[in-house]
């Protein structure tokens, strides 16, 4: 069983290589998102309350709530967090040893190498997947449900607006360039369900994928990937995101080389883990509006 949701909230960090990069896109969303940290803090920051019975009400029922069987949010998280260490298992424990509060690119370099287009396609695919399933699991709706997503794209605010924010900006713009979404289309139309099979991150989450053959779940991530590409790419424009811009603001908390951009969505990959630390944040928002409305 998954660690109390009280205590996920509680130990998130304050300021690690995933809060300086999620800050770092504050340009993009000036204020949208705050990292709010302590399962109490978020209670009171989602309601407004300051009466510290109502307060413990609200946080025992949405205990009570996670700790359900019947509902989904458990499995919501570990989808968040399976994702997250597919993408940073490889070289993560060298890594962590050498992260400080300014991190040169020089250093790393015998660790990390760039990722093929193919696999940076396959891992962008999946997290938007695993977006796609979580969101249904905490709503209560059949996994299959593109439809419901991508309108629920246009509500999507705070922490959640901010994770698919990181997708965009970490995942697509930086390893592949300002036609990613064309580059992933043009991928997946290509590939072969062998191709998906040995990604280890699809071995980890495929049971989850609606499809009855790897033929199937790759014809349903291909079908998610385009039916979301139209907002992710009025995200881009609108916001007018480049991979220099992005990049430009990660280096006021980041010290990144010129000659070393290559290298810098794996290391992304590989130091952070925005899945899992927004999605703690959405679930612990979600279960607190629900709390309230049942009290």
């Amino acid at each position: 069983m998954s660690k109390p949701i009280f205590e996920l909230v509680d130990e998130l960090p304050t300021d690690n290589m995933t809060v300086k990069s999620l800050r770092a896109l504050d340009f993009v969303l000036p204020g949208e998102w705050k990292n709010t940290v302590g399962f109490v803090n978020t209670i009171r920051a989602v309601t407004g309350e300051e009466d510290e019975d109502l307060i413990q009400q609200i946080g025992d029922r949405a205990v009570i709530l996670y700790n359900d069987k019947s509902q989904a949010y458990q499995r919501a998280l570990w989808l968040y967090q399976t994702i997250d260490s597919a993408g940073s298992a490889l070289g993560t424990a060298a890594l962590a040893n050498k992260l400080s509060e300014k991190v040169s690119f020089l250093s790393f370099l015998g660790n990390i190498t760039p990722k093929a287009d193919k696999a940076q396609t396959i891992d962008f695919s999946l997290k938007v997947i695993t977006e796609l399933l979580a969101f249904c699991q905490i709503n209560g709706i059949p996994g299959d449900s593109i439809g419901d997503f991508v309108k629920s794209l246009a509500q999507y605010s705070g922490e959640s607006l901010m994770r698919m924010t990181a997708l965009v900006c970490f995942d697509g713009l930086i390893p592949l360039g300002p036609d990613f979404l064309k580059i992933v289309i043009d991928k997946i139309q290509s590939m072969t369900p062998s191709d998906l099979q040995e990604n280890p991150a699809f071995g980890q989450i495929s049971d989850q994928i609606p499809g009855g053959s790897p033929a199937a779940k790759l014809g349903f991530i291909g079908e998610s990937v385009s039916s979301v590409s139209g907002w992710m790419g009025n995200f881009v424009s609108g916001h007018n995101l480049t991979p220099q811009s992005v990049v430009s603001n990660l280096s006021r908390f980041i010290d990144i080389a010129d000659d070393k951009l290559d290298y810098l969505g794996s290391f992304l990959d590989m130091t952070t883990n925005y899945y899992t630390h927004t999605g703690v944040q959405t679930l612990a928002r979600r279960l607190i509006e629900r709390a309230v409305a049942e009290i």
